[in-house]
């Protein structure tokens, strides 16, 4: 399986973290300059999504509803029922995290390559993403509040006015001044790039070194972290399941199934990390564990599934042209989605149905693949 270099990176961080801990004065200006970056981090998610977009993804509802569901009402359940390991498998402390964890919105970039790596519904995971995001930032805390209840950290609505000032305010300001950024960002999206996961960097050291001044880290052994290992694998099996094979139960496409199942099954850690923050406190090392760790088995898995969902045949509804015909697109291809293209002409852009006509006439008349 893939491991994604990124992750190396965090966990180059947290050591940086475990041997040089943010003390007293530095403590304070790396918690300030975490807080700045990732309101700069939402603010470029808000100037990323194309309001039409967004607009447009309103009217496939079914399928957002269904992602949603997944997101904050399947997986908290499944926390719920996790109870029940504590404390053979889990400690308090590192089940009050996996149930965080059920708690987060779902990802938006990784949901995105992921649907489109295996030829699903892509403007459809675009939407779902930020829908979810957007919805995570005020459901996230309330659902906290409800069943985290006191080992939250102390929420409050002076912590739900913060994520919101941190979060909502910043996307919203992105979205209103995107007639004017929107094509710069587009232009330099790679170097913007890595401003977002410098963010999370940041934001990770800043939690562990806050969790090593604390001295929480002598609460974990090695074997409960075996335990936790195994109770992540099995959440994440149980949630590819369900959203697989219950799109195919609410009648959704292989395109829609396909969104649902890499959109319904996944957790941001972008979003996550300065929930936690707000809401744990100098607890949030424990508490964002669990979703680093599921951050990192979500994106081995998932590569691994989309590869095989890109390898998959056509399904029995479309037809191909005659041998030899050119400018071939999958009919069944809807609400904008592209699938990648094949061939000698992998590299170069999509193009309609009406601009991919063949000049045979033989061609010209036979249904398109």
């Amino acid at each position: 399986m893939p491991i994604d270099p990124y992750i190396l990176l965090l966990l180059g961080t947290v050591g940086l973290a475990a041997l040089l801990p943010a003390r007293g004065t530095g403590a304070d200006v790396a918690s300030g300059a975490s807080t700045a970056a990732i309101a700069f981090l939402f603010f470029l998610y808000g100037a990323r999504l194309s309001t039409r977009e967004a607009l447009d993804g309103l009217k496939h509802w079914r399928l957002h509803a269904t992602v949603l569901a997944c997101t904050f009402v399947v997986f908290p359940l499944l926390g719920l029922a996790a109870r029940g390991l504590e404390p053979v498998f889990l400690t308090h402390d590192l089940y009050t995290g996996l149930l965080f964890l059920t708690l987060v919105p779902s990802t938006i970039q990784s949901s995105i390559a992921f649907t489109s790596m295996a030829r699903g519904n892509v403007p459809a995971a675009i939407c779902a993403g930020s829908f979810s995001s957007l919805v995570g930032i005020v459901v996230t805390p309330l659902l906290a509040a409800t069943l985290l209840g006191s080992t939250g950290g102390g929420f409050s609505l002076d912590s739900l006015l913060e994520i919101v000032l941190q979060l909502l305010v910043p996307f919203v300001a992105g979205q209103l001044l995107r007639r004017w950024i929107g094509a710069f960002i587009t232009r330099h999206k790679k170097v913007l790039g890595l401003v977002d996961r410098g963010s999370i960097l940041l934001v990770v050291y800043t939690a562990f070194s806050e969790g090593m001044v604390e001295g929480i880290w002598h609460q974990v052994s090695p074997a409960r972290l075996a335990g936790l290992l195994v109770v992540e694998a099995v959440l994440l099996a149980v949630m590819l399941t369900l959203t697989w094979y219950g799109g195919k139960a609410l009648r959704f496409d292989r395109e829609d199934r396909i969104t649902i199942q890499f959109a319904g099954s996944k957790k941001s850690l972008a979003a996550g990390l300065p929930m936690a923050s707000v809401l744990f406190g100098p607890q949030a090392s424990l508490a964002v564990l669990p979703l680093m760790l599921f951050h990192q088995m979500q994106l081995m898995v998932c590569a691994v599934i989309a590869k095989r969902r890109s390898q998959d045949p056509v399904g029995s509804g479309a037809q191909c042209a005659p041998k030899g015909a050119r400018g071939c697109v999958d009919l069944r291809l809807r609400r904008g989605a592209r699938q990648a293209p094949t061939g000698p002409a992998a590299d170069e852009p999509p193009t309609s149905r009406r601009d991919s006509r063949s000049p045979d006439p033989e061609a010209a008349k036979a249904p398109y693949c």
